[in-house]
């Protein structure tokens, strides 16, 4: 006995898995077989009689295509048979069709069906003069198809929506993955790039310094290892992200950073001032750490490309804003820019996240280059 509803659900299974053509056959055959018979018990089977029958069940073929339809025709054949007394106890093509477009009509194309419906009941038990208790049980059995057309649409309409919202939420991952990688690829860029560009500039520097000041070598090469372990420790940060342990997840650097970010460029030789304006206010973390960013991809352009002997930056605290300005006096825009411009590229995703402004350009008079933020600090 525990076999059996196994076995049903098997049978169930591989229904669902036909064709739904198929299906329609199979409905449409035993509909007719269902009034061949009915009409043979009563000795009404006539070639009109079968006729009418292929009539009543051959449009269930076309039932999901044209609901209405269908249900219109099976509706005028039954009736047609419950008049010359074939139509038996319960017609099972217009119950089909009354499942058929409660599952799939429209609210209008259900409405004119239901009306249709009712008529056509109301007929084939008046006009031959049935009992009319009949009525009831009929209703009955109609109003049960209906209402398991309607679960079918329902549930129909409750899986698009969960497919809808699976699509959706999948794209909001793809999405937040993309940010992601962009942010992790902003921040390796403005780590590697900065950190690279100093230790590349201090080596460079260091055989000379050997041969002529021993002691200024000595501190280069100081600055040359600062510089590294700096920049391995904010990968370290960046990266911790991809990692479970909190410990790798320490705050990224902010404005109390600049200081020795502009010390550590001032070792390379390049004249960098650093100027603050206004009353400082707190700064949200993402802000801040935006506000680092801009200045040390600034500071690594004017280094690598801008030929600048000077750096002046500026943070200015105006209206609720915090405005950063970096100008050299390199060669300017076309020096400033590395190949591929994925520094500013950086920047502006950066400024962008932050719902602030950024422009650069030539500095003023036209020397130089400037680059100007502002990054709403609310």
């Amino acid at each position: 006995m525990s076999s059996l509803p196994a076995y049903g659900r098997l049978l169930a299974d591989r229904a669902r898995r036909l064709p739904p053509f198929a299906v329609d056959v199979v409905i449409a055959t035993v509909c007719w077989v269902n009034v061949v018979i009915q009409a043979l018990i009563d000795g009404h089977l006539t070639w009109q009689v079968g006729l009418l029958a292929t009539a009543n069940a051959l449009p269930l073929l076309w039932r999901r295509r044209y609901p209405v339809s269908v249900t219109a025709i099976s509706g005028l054949s039954t009736t047609w048979l419950a008049i010359v007394g074939s139509a038996g106890d319960l017609p099972a093509a217009q119950l089909v069709a009354t499942y058929t477009f409660a599952a799939l009509c429209p609210p209008a194309g259900r409405l004119i069906g239901v009306a249709g419906t009712i008529v056509g009941i109301t007929l084939s038990i008046m006009i031959p003069k049935d009992d009319v208790l009949n009525l009831g049980v009929v209703g009955i059995a109609f109003a049960v198809a209906y209402a398991l057309g309607t679960a079918a649409r329902a549930r129909r309409d409750r899986i698009a929506m969960l497919e809808e919202r699976t699509r959706r939420l999948a794209g909001e991952q793809d999405a937040a993955a993309t940010r992601e990688r962009e942010r992790i690829a902003r921040e390796m860029h403005d780590i590697l790039a900065h950190s690279m560009s100093m230790v590349v500039i201090q080596a460079e520097a260091g055989p000379v310094a050997v041969r002529t000041d021993p002691d200024k070598a000595e501190e280069v090469f100081d600055t040359i290892s600062a510089t590294a372990r700096e920049a391995l420790q904010q990968l370290r940060r960046a990266l911790g992200v991809l990692r479970s342990e909190e410990a790798a997840r320490r705050p990224q650097p902010g404005l109390d950073a600049l200081a020795e970010l502009v010390a550590g460029v001032r070792r390379t030789g390049l004249a960098v001032t650093l100027e603050e304006d206004g009353e400082a206010r707190a700064v949200p973390p993402d802000v801040a750490a935006a506000a680092y960013r801009i200045v040390q991809e600034s500071l690594t352009n004017a280094v690598k490309h801008a030929a600048a002997s000077s750096v002046r930056v500026r943070l200015g605290w105006r209206n609720g804003a915090l405005r950063l300005e970096v100008c050299d006096d390199g060669r300017g825009p076309a020096g400033t820019v590395g190949p591929g411009g994925h520094g500013l590229i950086g920047m502006r995703e950066r400024v962008t996240a932050a719902g602030g402004e950024l422009s650069v350009g030539p500095g003023p008079d036209g020397i130089g280059y400037r680059v100007a933020a502002s990054l709403p600090l609310e």
